[in-house]
């Protein structure tokens, strides 16, 4: 058992209690709204919920990507509210990895470079790094694949090499947001079968977003997001013909449907303080090549 590993092992990977993060735009956009979450290590979460509830600013918070309000963020046994730039860094380097919807990969470089990328940048010896990506991109069924360039490959084989990117260091949490969007459903389907199947395999532990309710049966866990709340619930595959019902929201989220211009008009302004904030998070390869270079360490016991 790695050092890393052994840091978290009897206590939750991710740990947040009463998160609240807010867009100080024109209007005020309360993004996250006093969030209690657990992430045990190991398990498949999927965060559910419709566009601007909050689902890319939750992953952006647990991923160190952003820092919320208020509240207690825990993550791989880092404090994340208190650490510095350089230890977020460092987390992200080498505990925690993104797979994000546009893919992120570098159009220049061919599967297997975008692949190397992180263990360059965690200075792999050149020969441990080539027998690292010629595994993980196997693993993801492109062995084939792995000399050509981004625009030579379809939409689901581009997904398939992020995730070998995000895998190749071995880290301890996988976040995906959105993985699914820009494919089809079947493709789509795939993706999620190989996140599930990389957990068992590589015992990492994986949260992913989406508003696709179909995927909801595939978690051992799902976080349903309703206007910045988090209600956590144990999934189980829905019965054939049976729609997959959310998990009881809090009493203040279980509120009739708001219907009115002025619904409207808060729904706009919370999508919108979301894409701004996918607009501004790092792709991977940025975000890590503006890391720290002191490897992460997890902190003492205690």
């Amino acid at each position: 058992m790695s050092e890393a590993l052994a840091a978290t092992v009897g206590s939750p990977i991710v740990h947040m209690r009463s998160v609240t993060r807010t867009f100080r735009t024109a209007q005020p956009v309360t993004a996250l709204d006093d969030v209690d979450l657990d992430v045990e290590p190991g398990s498949f979460v999927i965060v559910h919920g419709r566009s601007g509830s909050g689902k890319t600013t939750l992953l952006n918070v647990m991923g160190g990507l952003d820092r919320p309000d208020t509240g207690a963020v825990r993550v791989c046994g880092l404090d994340l509210v208190a650490a510095d730039d350089a230890g977020l860094g460092a987390l992200r380097r080498s505990a925690v990895s993104y797979v994000f919807q546009g893919f992120g990969l570098l159009p220049v470089l061919s599967a297997a470079e975008n692949v190397e990328v992180p263990l360059r940048l965690l200075r792999w010896a050149t020969d441990d790094r080539r027998e690292r990506v010629a595994d993980v991109l196997a693993r993801v069924g492109l062995a084939d694949r792995a000399h050509h360039r981004p625009t030579e490959l379809s939409g689901g084989e581009q997904q398939r090499v992020a995730i070998a990117r995000a895998i190749a260091a071995g880290p301890q949490l996988l976040i995906a947001d959105e993985p699914t969007g820009q494919l089809d459903s079947r493709t789509g389907a795939a993706i999620i079968d190989l996140l599930r199947d990389l957990v068992s395999r590589e015992g990492l532990t994986a949260v992913v977003a989406t508003h696709d309710d179909r995927l909801i049966g595939t978690a051992d866990d799902r976080v349903e997001m309703t206007d910045g709340q988090a209600a956590t619930a144990r999934s189980t595959p829905p019965e054939v013909g049976v729609t997959p019902q959310p998990a009881s929201l809090p009493a203040r989220a279980n509120r009739p449907v708001d219907d009115s211009p002025a619904a409207a008009v808060r729904e706009r302004q919370h999508d919108t303080a979301e894409h701004g904030a996918r607009q501004t998070e790092p792709d991977s390869q940025t975000a890590e090549q503006n890391d720290a270079d002191a490897p992460w360490r997890p902190p003492d016991a205690g």
